[in-house]
C-alpha cells in the first residue's frame, strides 16, 4: 500500500523555523568528511586525513575499559546515572588531576558530561548572556559557532604560524577589559601546537589581573576556559602545563574541559569532565541536565576504574602515543623532505594532539590545468589529484585563504600514509619554478 507523505517535498522550507536555526552553519569537517565517504564508496584511493578521530581497527580502546563497560552493563548499569556524574567518576577525576597535575580539586568542582564537547558548549551558557563579548583565538575548535549560539559578541584573534598559533598576552591584553569570557586549548586543535609555559603564564596573570580590577569595582568577571582534552599526548619534549599550575590565583575565574577520548582512543563512550569553581558547576550542571547531555553510566563507572589504574594508564598511553608519533613523524618527514627540494609546501614539526599543521602555498599557480585561486581549490586538486584528504583551517573561525590546513592521523595506517606521499610528491613537484 503506498502512503502518501503528510506534506509534499516543495512545502517543506526553512521559512518558519527560527533565526536561531536559519543562520546556524553546518560543520564544515562532517561536509567533507561525507563527500570522502561517497568517494571511497566508489572505489578511490584515499588518505583520509580529515576526522579528529580515532578507527578502531589502528586505534583500539583500552581492553580494560572495554571489559569494565561490559561488566557495569552486566550489573545492570543501564539506567539514568546522576546527571552531573557518577561519584565514582568524579571522585576519581580529582585523584587522577592530584596524581598526574598536582592540581587538587573537591569532588564538588567535577561536573561529568557526554564528552568534552558539552562542557565547552556548557561554558559558554553558564557564563555569558547575550551580547557578552567572547575572546579565543582562530583558528580554534567550535568557539565561533557557540558564541553565534549563545547570542555571544565574539572577538577572534587571528593567530599565525609565527606565534606557534596562539595568541600572545600582549595580543590579548586589549580584549579583556570588555570581555567576559576568554577560551583557549593547547594542544590545539586544529594545529597540534602547544602554547608557551611563559607565555600562559603571563595570559592567566593578566586575567587574576582584570579580575582583581573588577572585584574592585563589583563587576562580573572574565571567566577562563581551558580545554585541556588533548593534553596526555605531546611529543618530543614538549610540556603541557595548565593555567592553574602556573598561576594558583586564576583558579577561581578557570573552568579546565577534559576527557576520555583522545587520551585513549575513546571518542565514542562519550565521557568527558569539567573542574571550576563549585557555584560554576551547580548551574552549569543544571543546564546540561535539561538537554540530556550526561555520559552513559556504565561507560562513566569505567572510566572511574581505569583513571584509578595509574599503570595500566600509562601502558595503554605509551603504545598508543607511539603509534600516533609514528604517522606524524612520518607525514612531517615527507613534507620536509618535499620543501627542501622547493616544493611549495611547509610544515611544523609535531608538538601534540593527532594533527599536523601544513602549509600548501600554491596560490596563483596552474597546476594539471587548474588554476589556484582558494584554500578549497587546493583542497580539491590535492584530493581529485593525489588522493589526499585534509581540512583548510577556514573550517576553523579563520577566514581568509592562507594555504594551512588540518591533517588528522588518528584514522589512517602507515601503509595510507607511506602510498600518498609519492602521489604528493608527483603533485607538488609540477609546481616548481613560480
Amino acid at each position: 500500500m503506498d502512503i502518501a507523505p503528510l506534506l509534499p517535498p516543495a512545502e517543506v522550507t526553512d521559512a518558519g523555523l527560527s533565526s536561531l536555526a536559519r543562520g546556524v552553519i553546518g560543520s564544515e569537517i562532517l561536509r567533507i568528511a561525507a563527500e570522502i565517504r561517497a568517494l571511497k564508496a566508489k572505489g578511490a584511493a584515499i588518505c583520509n586525513l580529515t576526522v579528529g578521530d580515532f578507527d578502531p581497527a589502528h586505534f583500539p580502546i583500552p581492553a580494560e575499559l572495554l571489559e569494565g563497560t561490559r561488566a557495569a552493563l552486566a550489573e545492570g548499569h543501564t539506567n539514568y546515572p546522576p546527571s552531573d556524574g557518577v561519584p565514582q567518576l568524579r571522585e576519581a577525576v580529582t585523584r587522577f588531576y592530584a596524581r598526574e597535575l598536582g592540581l587538587s580539586y573537591p569532588v564538588e568542582s567535577v561536573l561529568v558530561a557526554g564528552g568534552a564537547r558539552p562542557l565547552l558548549y556548557g561554558s559558554y551558557r553558564a557564563l555569558l548572556d547575550p551580547g557578552d563579548v567572547a575572546v579565543y583565538p582562530v583558528p580554534s575548535w567550535n568557539n565561533n559557532h557557540y558564541a553565534y549560539l549563545t547570542g555571544a559578541r565574539a572577538a577572534p584573534l587571528p593567530v599565525s604560524a609565527a606565534s606557534n598559533f596562539f595568541p600572545t598576552a600582549e595580543q590579548i591584553r586589549p580584549h579583556l577589559g570588555g570581555a567576559h569570557l576568554l577560551t583557549l586549548n593547547s594542544p590545539l586543535n586544529p594545529t597540534g601546537t602547544v602554547i608557551d609555559r611563559d607565555e600562559l603564564r603571563r595570559i592567566s596573570d593578566l586575567v587574576v589581573e582584570e579580575n582583581r580590577r573588577r572585584q574592585r569595582a563589583g563587576a562580573r568577571p572574565l571567566w577562563f576556559v581551558f580545554d585541556q582534552v588533548y593534553w596526555t599526548l605531546t611529543f618530543g619534549g614538549v610540556e603541557h602545563v595548565t593555567p592553574v599550575e602556573l598561576v594558583p590565583e586564576v583558579a577561581p575565574y578557570t573552568v579546565l574541559i577534559d576527557a576520555i577520548s583522545k587520551a585513549v582512543c575513546a571518542t565514542g563512550m562519550r565521557v568527558g569532565w569539567g573542574l571550576m569553581p563549585p557555584a560554576v558547576r551547580r548551574r552549569m550542571a543544571d543546564i546540561l541536565g535539561h538537554v540530556g547531555a550526561w555520559a552513559p553510566k556504565a561507560e562513566q563507572l569505567a572510566s572511574a576504574a581505569l583513571l584509578d589504574a595509574p599503570r595500566t594508564l600509562e601502558t595503554f598511553q605509551t603504545t598508543m602515543k607511539a603509534k600516533v608519533r609514528e604517522r606524524l613523524d612520518a607525514l612531517h618527514a615527507g613534507f620536509s623532505a618535499m620543501a627542501r627540494d622547493g616544493m611549495p609546501v611547509e610544515v611544523i614539526a609535531p608538538q601534540g594532539a593527532i594533527y599536523l599543521s601544513v602549509r600548501f602555498d600554491l596560490f596563483g599557480q596552474t597546476v594539471r590545468g587548474r588554476t589556484v585561486a582558494t584554500n578549497d581549490d587546493i583542497r580539491s586538486l590535492l584530493l581529485e589529484a593525489a588522493g589526499l584528504a585534509v581540512v583548510p583551517f577556514q573550517a576553523f573561525g579563520l577566514e581568509g585563504d592562507t594555504g594551512w590546513f588540518r591533517l588528522s592521523v588518528g584514522a589512517v595506517s602507515m601503509a595510507d600514509i607511506a602510498a600518498v606521499l609519492p602521489r604528493l610528491r608527483d603533485l607538488l613537484g609540477q609546481a616548481r619554478g613560480r
